[in-house]
């Protein structure tokens, strides 16, 4: 089909999509068929909310679109267009005629630049070839959380293949089509290399390739309203994932947002081949099929024949990945077509001569109106496209901190962040609750005292320095605050087994504490590279009773131990809870972190007033996912007169690439489950960090700091490896204190504050933790600076 004759069969099945989207079809000569609804439907819509159901219903008089429509349908007939369907309806029709053939149809997954770029065009080949009616093509993400081993691997080889842009995946796709793949084909991956892209220039870039639609793990419909408006403008589909743990509310919502057919994750858990199908699956298709008959395809672990007949005598449609990522790597050289193409007629137990026979170009062209499907609301015209965004829109502004924060999740885990939501609103000025968090503080230290740094402001030469002494608390820095009370709210979740990441080691020893105290299960994620550096606090976790985990992938450091734990919590979410240690995540995590940690700023606001009768001029914490500084800052937040300052790691320098200042030197994006400012790509891909303190050693930064940002309420300034440690030798010399490298880096800023600001003025720094488990990371670094066995020689110039 040449680049025009295409053009136009696009058109037409935009054409085709909007007239039956109006209650409309066409016929197989091109001609709309156009069934207006009555008189009495033009009274527009009405939208009913009752408790925590949604049902909507929309009626709108359609006859100006549908009229359009048949005209430009008549028109393009004129012209002479011919060609396939593309889009939301070459799906609808592919899952149509499947049905006539009675069987369910085969959606065949891989990772687009797996093995090799060149080679995934021989994949492409040989799944069609064995059979595949669908394909979803998996762009390659940096920080693949929903997917198990055999897919992360994928991932990280096609990265290592330098395939990295959307634009070298489309081109994959054009050349398929130019060698004559004609199934449909629906790019599958996370949001932000598509957020970065653009959404309405990826639409058309989409369209033009010849891709059909998406699956975004990360997109639920909630985030997904402009997304979703974009991909319908340009034909292309948006197809929604529900999961085992999708209620049956919020299963009616997700169906109103499907337009081809629907993806059930047939279990929890991540992706990857299992032995035996272990999902509940007929009663979530029950759930489904009672609000809609759109196609269903399941997915998650399949891979054999019996799996694959048990899952297709149930659905419409078997979604097979991991073991097709599987059978690629068993491929001998330069065999991957024949090896697939036979292993996938196995699978689904087909022959290769009669998939052939009935080749996508052969098939016979199913009825009139046989991808026509009801959806729980008829969704039509402008209005409805208003309504849809409403949906989900409801409760988005609570989810937020101005542009930044949401839900950005696997749908497997939206009901149980509801479900937390809906419990911490509950405790949240519940006196029982707070009063047993409160019993904790004389085991946690608090209040920590606050401490007037007279030699290091003498040595600074300026303004005041006070120190609010976290670094007294059980376990050696603020991270108890957190880790006590959301072990308080677990057990009224009715979670025993709690899963963590950690940095710097912080955050695990406290959670380690926490479940010691509590008679709870705890499991702590860490990156590779943390563990070697922080292995004093590796074995305090494991003498609490931890098991602490090494994460061996990506950097091996905080942001991949995120990863992990998310993975952990998407396979255990029935009993597991996972006990976030920053301000960073979907929300709620980072309210809830921030109110726990308020506990600083709440006692450092009264502590100045009471001892220096004022409060201070500037409030300075470091910042890496932003915990202690959210809990400092809050409180002081409309107090104007208050510089509030957040420090981060420069590490070799701003100008390299080995920093982690996101806040200086990032752009918004979505990573963990929220929206906030990322150090990445231009592709969208997530960018490798450094830090010599390891608490700060994240791309990333929490949603509430992104919008103080955004909004000029806060600065954030960088301070690199160097200067830390002069902060760090500073406070060692003249306060007889060792702090953490991490707050190291706000005591640096501090230092140079005061010289400015002069004497007279008050700074407030949060002396966020102690810093025992950092001497073997500073003795090893002494070199570098010019020194080799003393922090006092590192020489105060370069």
């Amino acid at each position: 089909c040449t680049a025009k004759m295409r053009k136009s069969a696009m058109r037409l099945a935009t054409l085709r999509r909007i007239a039956r989207r109006n209650r409309g079809g066409i016929n197989r000569r091109g001609r709309a068929d156009v069934r207006l609804v009555s008189s009495s439907a033009s009274k527009g819509f009405i939208v009913e909310r009752k408790q925590s159901s949604i049902q909507t219903q929309i009626v709108n008089n359609t006859r100006a679109l549908s009229t359009h429509a048949e005209a430009k349908a008549e028109e393009a007939q004129q012209e002479g267009v011919s060609g396939p369907s593309y889009g939301t309806q070459a799906i609808l029709e592919t899952f149509a005629s499947c049905k006539a053939q009675g069987r369910p149809a085969f959606v065949a997954y891989t990772t687009i630049g797996y093995p090799t770029e060149k080679e995934t065009l021989d994949v492409m080949h040989g799944l069609v070839k064995g059979g595949a009616d669908i394909i979803e093509l998996g762009v390659p993400f940096t920080d693949p959380l929903a997917d198990g081993p055999t897919i992360q691997t994928s991932n990280q080889v096609a990265l290592d293949n330098g395939i990295i842009s959307i634009d070298q995946c489309l081109s994959v796709v054009k050349k398929a089509r130019a060698e004559g793949i004609t199934v449909p084909l629906v790019l599958m991956g996370y949001y932000n290399p598509f957020l970065m892209y653009g959404e309405q220039r990826l639409m058309e870039a989409v369209r033009e390739a010849g891709a059909d639609g998406f699956i975004v793990v990360d997109l639920p419909p909630e985030e997904a309203a402009s997304f979703k408006r974009s991909a319908s403008s340009e034909g292309l589909s948006y197809i929604p994932l529900i999961a085992p743990t999708t209620t049956e509310d919020r299963v009616r919502v997700l169906l109103s947002h499907a337009d081809s057919f629907v993806y059930a994750v047939a279990l929890t858990g991540v992706t990857g081949a299992r032995k035996s199908n272990d999902s509940n699956l007929p009663e979530l298709l029950g759930r489904i099929k009672k609000y809609s008959d759109l196609p269903v395809a399941a997915g998650f672990g399949v891979s054999s024949h019996a799996q694959f007949q048990d899952a297709g005598a149930q659905c419409d449609g078997v979604i097979v990945g991991s073991a097709i990522i599987n059978e690629i790597k068993e491929s001998p050289q330069g065999q991957i077509r024949p090896h697939l193409s036979s292993f996938c007629a196995e699978l689904t137990g087909r022959d290769l001569e009669e998939i052939a026979k009935t080749s996508a170009a052969d098939r016979a062209a199913p009825p009139v109106g046989a991808a026509d499907s009801k959806r729980p609301a008829e969704k039509e015209g402008r209005k409805a496209e208003e309504e849809e965004e409403g949906i989900s829109a409801l409760g988005e502004a609570k989810h937020r901190f101005g542009e930044f924060g949401g839900r950005y999740v696997p749908e497997t885990l939206m009901e149980p962040l509801e479900e937390l939501e809906r419990v911490y609103a509950a405790v949240q000025h519940d006196e029982k609750f707070i009063k047993e968090c409160e019993e904790f503080y004389a085991y946690i230290g608090r209040p920590t005292p606050l401490h007037l740094a007279d030699r290091l402001t003498e040595h600074a030469g300026g303004a005041n320095i006070w120190l609010k002494r976290e670094d007294l608390n059980h376990t050696g820095a603020h991270k108890i605050n957190n880790a006590i009370c959301q072990a308080l709210l677990a057990k009224r979740l009715g979670k025993k087994r709690i899963i963590a990441e950690t940095g710097a080691g912080q955050h695990g020893v406290a959670t380690a504490t926490a479940c010691a105290k509590l008679k709870m299960e705890c499991i702590v994620y860490m990156g590779a590279a943390d563990v070697e550096r922080q292995a004093l606090n590796v074995f305090r976790m494991e003498m609490l009773g931890a098991k602490v985990i090494a994460v061996e992938s990506g950097s091996r450091t905080l942001k991949d131990a995120i990863n992990e734990a998310m993975r952990d919590w998407v396979t255990n979410i029935r009993t597991t809870h996972y006990l976030v240690g920053s301000a960073i995540g979907p929300y709620p995590f980072p309210t809830i972190v921030r109110d726990f940690q308020s506990i600083i700023g709440r006692e450092s606001r009264a502590q100045m007033l009471e001892k220096a009768g004022k409060l201070p001029d500037a409030v300075i914490a470091c910042v890496g996912g932003g915990s202690n500084a959210i809990g400092m800052f809050y409180p002081f937040k409309d107090d104007e007169d208050v510089q509030l300052i957040g420090v981060e790691a420069a590490g070799d320098g701003i100008d390299t690439n080995q920093h982690s200042a996101t806040l200086s030197k990032g752009v918004p994006g979505v990573l963990h489950g929220t929206r906030t400012y990322l150090l990445q790509e231009q592709t969208g891909q997530i960018t490798g960090t450094h830090s010599i303190s390891a608490g700060l050693d994240y791309p990333g930064v929490g949603p509430e700091h992104a919008d103080m940002k955004f909004t000029g309420r806060a600065q954030y300034k960088p301070v690199d490896d160097r200067q830390a440690l002069l902060g760090f030798k500073a406070t060692t010399m003249h306060e007889g204190i060792i702090p953490a490298l991490e707050t190291a880096h706000a005591l640096y800023q501090a230092i140079e504050e005061a010289k400015t600001m002069g004497e007279g003025k008050d700074i407030l720094v949060c002396l966020s933790g102690r810093g025992d488990k950092d001497i073997n990371t500073i003795r090893k670094s002494l070199p570098k600076f010019g020194c080799k066995l003393n922090v006092r020689m590192i020489p105060d110039q370069n």
